[in-house]
């Protein structure tokens, strides 16, 4: 066994389950819908929270209890771990990085918490990168190293089918999303560096995935040049209602990358409160 545990949350689109394969420790995400706290994984699908979603009620998500981390790192290294990296979500959008920050600095160097600036795919990218290191020799100051060093080096792009949940939270103003409702524009956001922005306006599904693809395009043109394609993955990502898109989606992107490793991850519950459902996203990383 690795002398590194390595945890992440469900940010990572890893399943608690997922994780035991991986060899990866992996902390459910709390989601409240209409003031019942639940648990990614745990009692709650993704397809209940879409169905949640589409019936009108009133869903957010919060940060892991202090109690899960601190338990969680503790009997870790009661259990033969010399010492964690734990792989929060990027800082920029969510407060989850700078508190167990903090609580790590209770354990006096044995956590070591990695910024690495992602989310979704690319976060899930970053936690198998940070295994294969661990069962390389590294250590955890290392991992962290590495992870935050390389962690900008990537790429989101998510298109989202309606705006009221990015209103609702804050993240857009009210003028902006009716503007995007009355003319049916379907904006598509970004993240790099690990912050949210904006990257294009489209009308339909179809530009939708045309525009995001012309982007990843971009992006394997001249951030991630002179990479061996074998190095780059690709995900796709999404909160599909029907199974179907979601498979259509990932068969678009390995057609138009067939170079690189592709494959597909739901948003987690934690994205799905903000982007709502039939949102359809991607990630570029490499390792």
């Amino acid at each position: 066994m690795s002398n590194v545990a390595i945890v992440t949350d469900t940010n990572s689109g890893i399943s608690p389950e997922e994780g035991k394969v991986l060899g990866v420790h992996v902390i459910p995400m709390p989601v409240i819908i209409d003031n019942q706290d639940y648990l990614e994984h745990v009692n709650i699908t993704h397809a209940e929270l879409y169905q949640a979603i589409l019936d009108g009620r009133d869903v957010s998500t919060s940060q892991p209890s202090p109690e899960s981390l601190i338990t969680l790192w503790t009997d870790l290294l009661a259990g033969g771990y010399d010492s964690i990296v734990h792989i929060p979500m990027s800082s920029g959008l969510s407060n989850s990085c700078e508190t167990a920050q903090a609580f790590a600095q209770e354990f006096h160097g044995n956590v070591q918490v990695a910024d690495s600036h992602r989310i979704s795919v690319t976060l899930r990218d970053s936690v198998i990168e940070a295994k294969a290191l661990a069962d390389a020799g590294k250590s955890a100051e290392e991992i962290r190293e590495h992870l935050e060093k390389t962690g900008p080096e990537s790429s989101i792009y998510i298109a989202v089918n309606t705006l009221d949940l990015l209103k609702k939270s804050g993240r857009i103003t009210p003028a902006a999303a009716k503007i995007a409702s009355v003319f049916h524009i379907k904006p598509i956001l970004t993240i790099q560096g690990g912050k949210l922005d904006a990257f294009a306006k489209v009308r339909g599904a179809h530009q939708c995935q045309t525009r995001t693809c012309e982007a990843v395009k971009k992006d394997l043109e001249t951030r991630f040049s002179g990479i061996d394609p074998s190095r780059i993955w690709i995900g796709a990502a999404g909160t599909f209602a029907k199974k179907e898109d979601a498979d259509q989606w990932l068969e678009t992107l390995r057609t138009h990358f067939p170079d690189c490793n592709t494959y597909y991850n739901d948003l987690s519950c934690s994205i799905a409160c903000h982007v709502s459902v039939d949102a359809m996203g991607v990630g570029i990383s490499y390792r």
